[in-house]
């Protein structure tokens, strides 16, 4: 299982970090040990001053997927969950200032939450899919897979190019505008369609 992620797939995300808007899709990857399930709490990394979090959709994969032709894109994903992208926000800096990957920034362990992960027929339209996520009970960002840049279907049919797909795959589709830092004792709530669907302590 990889996790395939997702930068700048949003207008408003990408200005806020005066960033340029893609032409296409921006593609990172975080290892399986970055996983942080069960609502299990984050331990606040030693490396790194300005970690901030980023809510993001999920899909995960259900069949190998290589040089996938749009019209068949859509049987390549049978589930969806929300997550959150730790982010080491000063060491992703000093990387994109010295033109050096990102995966330092992006892919250290357990900077990956995620939801439990819910069958795609509970949801009728994937590219409609409203979600938010709370700061200790305030909504810090809000979304909908509709405001994407490049939607489920188009990520799969770029991806598969490039790198074979698999079954259980997870696809993290990028976040919204409202990233920010956070510190110990923070608590994270996401949400799907009002749905909550994880929690997070920050340690």
């Amino acid at each position: 299982m990889k996790i395939i992620a997702i930068g700048r797939n949003y207008i408003d995300h990408a200005k806020e970090l005066n960033n340029p808007v893609p032409d296409n899709p921006v593609i990172f990857m975080k290892p399986d040990t970055a996983l942080l399930k069960d609502n299990k709490d984050f331990y606040y990394p030693e490396f790194s001053q300005d970690v901030h979090y980023e809510v993001e959709v999920v899909f995960r994969v259900c069949n190998e997927a290589k040089h996938v032709s749009p019209k068949f894109a859509y049987k390549y994903v049978d589930a969806i969950g929300l997550g959150i992208d730790f982010t080491a926000r000063d060491i992703q800096s000093i990387h994109k200032e010295k033109g050096l990957p990102w995966e330092l920034a992006k892919s250290f362990d357990h900077s990956a939450v995620i939801s439990p992960l819910f069958p795609k027929e509970d949801f009728p339209d994937l590219k409609n899919i409203a979600f938010s996520l709370k700061k200790n009970g305030e909504t810090v960002q809000s979304g909908n897979t509709k405001d994407m840049i490049f939607d489920i279907d188009s990520l799969i049919v770029f991806i598969s190019k490039y790198i074979t797909l698999r079954k259980g795959d997870l696809i993290y589709t990028g976040t919204p505008v409202g990233v920010g830092p956070i510190v110990v004792g923070d608590k994270f709530e996401g949400f799907i369609q009002d749905n909550p669907v994880f929690s997070c302590q920050i340690k």
